[in-house]
C-alpha cells in the first residue's frame, strides 16, 4: 500500500521502520536530522528543540493540554527550508536525497529483519570460556606463588613488581599500570604475562560478547541491532544494542562467535566486502601512479609497497617485508608516526622513520596530496570525502601541539574513510533496490564496515552472490578498480570463508 504523500520528518529511520512492518510505501522528501548532521557531523544532538533554537526558527508556544510538542512540529517546515537551503549552499543535496535518506529505509528494512542466532551454542561457548578462565587463573597463581584477584590494578602491580620484581613502566595516581601496553612490553621477562593477558581476553570475551548477546535475543531468535547514521564524524555507520560491528575477529577466539550467527531455514548467507577500499581511495584522490597501475593490473599492494620501499624486486618480496610493508600502507593512511610504527612492527624508531621517508619518496604523489589536503584544511577549515561530506577541524588553529597533530591526522584521514563509508552506504541502496526490482526474497541483514551480508533462500544465493559484487564494484567510479568478492554459507562464520 502507498501512503501518496511526500513527508518532512525529524526522524525518517523510525518512520520507515513502522511503514516496512505495516506494509506502507512512504516517501521521505527531508529529514531535518540527516541534514543538520551533514551540516555539522561533531554535533552530539540533532533533536528538533536544538535545530530550532541553533537556526533561529521560531517555535510556537501551545499551551493546550497534551499539545507540548506542538510548537515543534508547527516549526518543522520552516527548519526543513532553513536546513534545505544551507545544504545547497555546500552541495551536498545528492549526499542527503540521494544516499542518505534512502539508506534510512535500507537501515530501518535492516533492524526489523535482525539477525539469527545459535543462543544454546553461544552458551555453550560461554561456559566453555568460564571453564578456560578458571584454568588460566590457577596456572597464573602458580606463577606468582598466592592468590589474588587478576582483575585488580592493584593486586596485580603488587605480584608483578613487588612479589615477581618485574620492572616497572608506568606510573599513574593510583600505582604503576597494569595495561595491556605495560604487560606486551614484560613478555619476553616472565610467562605469566602472556597467561594474564590470554586471561583477560577469555573473561572480556564471556562478559561483553556471550552473556551481552544472549541477553539482546528477541522472542523471534533474531538479534535486532540498532544501525546509527547521526553517531560518527566520518560518516560511517555506527552499530548499538549490542554493536555487531565490534565483534573481535582478529583472534580464532573471537571470529568463533560468527559460528554462532546464522541463516534461518531454507536460506543462507551470502557476505561479501571490499578489498582494500581505503587504499583503493587513497591511490584515486592522490594520482599516484605506481599504486593506481598495482590495482589496475590486479597486483598484491603490499607485495608492491615492500618492493619499493626495500628496493628489491617483487618475485623477492618476503613474508616479513610485505608484513612490514602493510604496516606502513595503513599508516600513511592514519598520519602514523615513525615512533608508532616502530611498536607495531617491532623496529627501532630510525629504521621506522626510513620506512616512511622511502615510502613517501617512492609514493611521492601521495606525500603532495597529504600535504595539499593539510594545507587547504587549514584554509577552508574543513576536508570533504569525493561526494562533498565534510569534517570541519577546528583543531587545525588551536594553540597545543598535539592537538593541532591530531587535526593533521584527522585531515589526512578524513577525506579517505568518509569517501569508504560514503561508497558502501551507496552499495547498500543499490543491493537492496536490485534484489526488489529483481523481485527476490533476499534481503540485506547486516553492514560491518566494508562488508555487506545477505540473507537469501538457498535457490537465490548465486543470484544474490553476483548482484552483490557488481552493485559494490560499481557504486563509484574510479581511477582503479573497486573489487568486492563475495561468498557464502549457513553461518556468517562459514560465509566469510
Amino acid at each position: 500500500m502507498k501512503s501518496g504523500k511526500k513527508l518532512c520528518t525529524d526522524n525518517s529511520k523510525p518512520i520507515f521502520a513502522y511503514c516496512d512492518r505495516e506494509g506502507i510505501e512512504v516517501d521521505i522528501a527531508f529529514d531535518t536530522s540527516l541534514a543538520a548532521y551533514l551540516l555539522s557531523p561533531s554535533s552530539s544532538s540533532y533533536e528538533l528543540e536544538r535545530l530550532c533554537a541553533e537556526y533561529g526558527v521560531p517555535v510556537a508556544v501551545c499551551e493546550a493540554d497534551g499539545a507540548e510538542g506542538m510548537g515543534f512540529i508547527h516549526a518543522l517546515p520552516a527548519l526543513c527550508k532553513r536546513l534545505a537551503d544551507d545544504i545547497h549552499d555546500i552541495a551536498n543535496d545528492k549526499l542527503l536525497y540521494e544516499i542518505e535518506i534512502p539508506l534510512a529505509r535500507v537501515l530501518a528494512r535492516m533492524e526489523n529483519l535482525g539477525f539469527e542466532v545459535d543462543v544454546e551454542a553461544i552458551r555453550a561457548y560461554g561456559e566453555a570460556l568460564g571453564k578456560e578462565a578458571e584454568e588460566l587463573q590457577k596456572s597464573i597463581y602458580e606463577d606468582v606463588g598466592y592468590e589474588f584477584n587478576i582483575n585488580s590494578p592493584k593486586q596485580l602491580a603488587k605480584a608483578l613488581f613487588e612479589d615477581l620484581n618485574l620492572p616497572t613502566r608506568k606510573k599513574t595516581k593510583s600505582g604503576y599500570s597494569t595495561n595491556a601496553e605495560v604487560l606486551e612490553s614484560l613478555l619476553p621477562l616472565h610467562p605469566v604475562i602472556a597467561k594474564i593477558l590470554d586471561y583477560r581476553t577469555v573473561v572480556k570475551l564471556r562478559s561483553t560478547y556471550c552473556d551481552s548477546l544472549i541477553d539482546k535475543v528477541a522472542a523471534d531468535g533474531r538479534i535486532h541491532s540498532t544501525f546509527n547514521q547521526t553517531e560518527t564524524r566520518t560518516g560511517r555507520i555506527s552499530s548499538t544494542e549490542p554493536n555487531l560491528q565490534n565483534i573481535p575477529v582478529r583472534t580464532e577466539r573471537g571470529r568463533e562467535f560468527r559460528r554462532f550467527f546464522k541463516a534461518k531455514d531454507g536460506c543462507v548467507l551470502v557476505d561479501a566486502d571490499y578489498s582494500q577500499i581505503e587504499l583503493r581511495v587513497l591511490a584515486h584522490m592522490a594520482g599516484d601512479q605506481t599504486m593506481m597501475k598495482a590495482f589496475t593490473d590486479g597486483i598484491d599492494i603490499h607485495t608492491v609497497t615492500a618492493s619499493e620501499v626495500f628496493g628489491v624486486p617483487i618475485d623477492m618480496v618476503t613474508p616479513l617485508m610485505r608484513s612490514r610493508a602493510k604496516a606502513v600502507n595503513f599508516g600513511i593512511v592514519y598520519g602514523i608516526g615513525a615512533f608508532s610504527l616502530s611498536k607495531d612492527i617491532g623496529v627501532t624508531v630510525r629504521e621506522a622513520q626510513k620506512y616512511i621517508d622511502k615510502y613517501l619518496s617512492r609514493f611521492s604523489a601521495i606525500d603532495s596530496y597529504m600535504n595539499t589536503t593539510i594545507a587547504n584544511a587549514r584554509n577552508d577549515g574543513f576536508v570533504s570525502t569525493l561526494f562533498g561530506r565534510r569534517r570541519y577541524l577546528p583543531e587545525l588553529s588551536a594553540s597545543n601541539f598535539n592537538t593541532r597533530s591530531f587535526g593533521e591526522r584527522v585531515a589526512r584521514n578524513a577525506p579517505i574513510q568518509g569517501t569508504a563509508a560514503d561508497i558502501i552506504k551507496i552499495a547498500m541502496v543499490r543491493v537492496d533496490e536490485r534484489l526488489k526490482k529483481e523481485g527476490l526474497e533476499a534481503r540485506l541483514i547486516l553492514q560491518v564496515h566494508d562488508e555487506l551480508i545477505v540473507e537469501a533462500p538457498a535457490f537465490e544465493s548465486m543470484q544474490v552472490a553476483m548482484i552483490l559484487q557488481e552493485e559494490m564494484e560499481s557504486a563509484v567510479d574510479l581511477t582503479v578498480p573497486l573489487t568486492a568478492e563475495a561468498s557464502m554459507g549457513e553461518t556468517w562464520y562459514e560465509a566469510k570463508g
